[in-house]
């Protein structure tokens, strides 16, 4: 547990600078030896991201004085996270941090800390639930925003970001139907619910390779939010299909699976363009892949107009924050303006590419105002005199999907070119 702990606050100290945590986190799993001590590093890096608000609360109230130490800092939030949060035999916990902290006055502090944690828990708690960023977990600027912009629902939305998020599955309908394999699921010991036309969520996730049929293409992981993309877009068979943004594919599958169509799957970084490849490979489908940027199409487009587009633009991701709990940490205020400003251009670039006739989805997982409606709103400003037309898909309230326990949280926009 010692070495765990000493990773996850590495990880922990390099994420909170600037770095990646899916670039950082799966270089660190490969020094830990077997599945069990690799899961849980996950789950205390992930969980200590989710939780950091009230770790630093609880943290700040512990110390006489701020810590010049920001490593030992990093290891006493790992180490109370466990206490608060796992069932690691708290005697362990307290005595592993004790010994990773060092020697002389570190190795006190700590054993001093996590001991007054203990005994402090109650009054620890009522004071992180008197402090909004550490009730929530989230960066005061980030719970204001979302009070003013989402006033009935930013608790929800709050206490969603904070959950463990759920393993949701989506059916290939070219290889059977949902309740076909929630029965396979069943005969395989995998405990599962349908949640979307196409979803269905484990009660607990598994390593997707012992799934019944997904190195098979049978099935994929895709988040029941994401999959209204593909069913909102709803490409009809021969149409020419854009997947603008589409790293890392689980969208350009989900439209391929659902109709034969001539689709374009576009990403501005081969790299990414490469996973992209190797989900379609396994579904056993095929798409022409192009690298290339969706704001500048006259460097990678062949002049024939798109009967649909998905521009999957990038985002905030504050939608999906419980999956990637390192953003709300990193984001700035000024962040979602940049946002904006660059899915403006996006947007306008991809409309020139649509037929007359066709639609244009426009999706991100953000539950901002200025990356959805506000962007959508001044979109049809500005076309105000053109022939376009925005469908309301009756099933979302406003074009916005937010999160709860069943999906991330996505923003839908259907616009026609009439």
């Amino acid at each position: 547990m010692r070495n765990l702990q000493k990773l996850a606050a590495g990880i922990l100290e390099e994420v909170l600078a600037g770095a990646a945590l899916h670039q950082v986190l799966p270089q660190r799993v490969q020094q830990l030896q077997t599945p069990g001590e690799r899961g849980a590093l996950q789950d205390v890096v992930y969980g200590s991201l989710r939780q950091l608000g009230r770790l630093d609360c609880w943290l700040e109230a512990l110390l006489e004085r701020p810590l010049t130490d920001p490593q030992l800092g990093w290891l006493l939030r790992v180490a109370i996270y466990q206490l608060a949060y796992t069932r690691a035999p708290a005697h362990a916990v307290v005595h592993n941090a004790v010994t990773a902290a060092g020697e002389g006055w570190r190795r006190g502090l700590a054993n001093a800390v996590l001991r007054n944690f203990q005994r402090r828990r109650a009054e620890l708690d009522q004071l992180a639930a008197e402090r909004p960023s550490a009730r929530w977990s989230h960066p005061d600027w980030w719970i204001a925003k979302l009070q003013a912009q989402h006033p009935a629902h930013w608790q929800g939305i709050l206490e969603a970001g904070l959950l463990h998020p759920p393993f949701t599955l989506r059916v290939n309908a070219r290889h059977g139907d949902v309740a076909e394999y929630l029965q396979r699921l069943s005969e395989a010991g995998h405990p599962a619910r349908q949640t979307g036309a196409d979803a269905v969520t484990l009660d607990k996730a598994v390593s997707v390779h012992g799934l019944p049929g997904f190195d098979e293409g049978r099935v994929s992981v895709q988040d029941a939010g994401a999959q209204w993309a593909a069913r909102l877009l709803d490409a009809q068979p021969g149409e020419r299909v854009l997947d603008a943004c589409a790293a890392p594919g689980g969208k350009t599958g989900h439209i391929l699976e659902r109709a034969d169509v001539a689709l374009t799957a576009l990403d501005v970084d081969p790299a990414r363009l490469a996973r992209v490849q190797e989900n379609l490979d396994r579904l056993h489908l095929r798409a022409s892949l192009v690298a290339g940027d969706a704001s500048n199409p006259e460097a990678w487009w062949d002049g024939q107009p798109f009967d649909r587009i998905l521009a999957d633009v990038p985002c905030s991701a504050s939608g999906v924050v419980r999956r990637n709990p390192d953003i709300k940490w990193l984001r700035r205020p000024e962040d979602i303006a940049q946002f904006a400003a660059q899915q403006a251009v996006m947007l306008e670039a991809l409309w020139r590419l649509l037929a007359p006739g066709g639609t244009l989805l426009y999706a991100t997982c953000s539950v901002f105002h200025e990356e959805n409606d506000g962007q959508v709103q001044a979109f049809l400003t500005r076309h105000a005199d053109d022939a376009v037309r925005r469908l309301l898909p009756e099933v979302l309230s406003n074009g916005s999907l937010l999160p709860d326990a069943e999906h991330d949280g996505f923003y839908y926009a259907l616009l026609q070119k009439t």
